[in-house]
């Protein structure tokens, strides 16, 4: 029996899993959490073989916690389920310890696909994810011209959305968690990396790298 652990700050999200999964031969549902956070703190009296968890929450989002459930929990393998579907946020949570990627897109045959790839040790790319590598790989040339804003971290072009939402630092910090200097630091770090001199040219330059939803 693979014992799956759901992290999602949506309770609708949370709800939406249990019913598709609730009932599969070889799945139980052991907890549900709403942040990085409350999953580590629930993990210790609550054991959980596969973590399915979103990237983008409040308090503790998913980037933060995979290092920290790899440290903590190293039996535990981790399948992101997201929206986000730049190569960008799939090589970040790869590295940062994720075992599989998938789409909050993909179908029920597909999340369980994934479930249970994951728990056998294997790696998983949900369908849409892996086109997209491979249309990278036989067209390298298609991305040549993204790669100038490759070196911006996962909370930089989370400041950078918010930026072009027209929020200001304060905002930004209210909304991240986090200080107005680290929100300053940040936008010059993003000034630096994307070599633009002002907030009107670093959206343009994002929206023209597609960096933007």
């Amino acid at each position: 029996m693979i014992r799956l652990f759901l992290v999602d700050d949506h309770s609708l999200v949370r709800d939406g899993m249990k019913a598709l999964l609730t009932g599969v031969p070889g799945l139980l549902i052991v907890g549900d959490a709403s942040n990085g956070q409350e999953l580590l703190d629930r993990l210790p009296t609550t054991p959980a073989d596969i973590v399915l968890m979103d990237l983008q929450m409040p308090v503790l989002d998913g980037f933060a916690t995979l290092p920290l459930l790899r440290e903590q929990f190293p039996e535990i393998r981790v399948l992101v389920l997201t929206m986000l579907a730049h190569e960008r946020y799939v090589g970040q949570a790869l590295d940062a310890g994720a075992a599989g990627y998938i789409l909050k897109s993909a179908d029920q045959a597909e999340i369980i696909a994934a479930i249970r790839a994951v728990s056998s040790g294997k790696r998983f790319l949900c369908s849409d994810i892996g086109l997209s590598l491979l249309q990278k790989v036989l067209h390298p040339e298609a991305s040549a011209e993204t790669k100038k804003v490759d070196g911006l971290s996962y909370r930089e072009l989370e400041v950078l959305r918010l930026i072009a939402e027209g929020l200001t630092n304060n905002a930004i910090a209210e909304k991240l968690f986090v200080s107005r200097r680290t929100v300053e630091t940040h936008r010059q770090n993003i000034l630096e990396k994307t070599q633009v001199k002002n907030t009107a040219a670093l959206i343009k330059y994002a929206v023209e790298h597609g960096l933007l939803d």
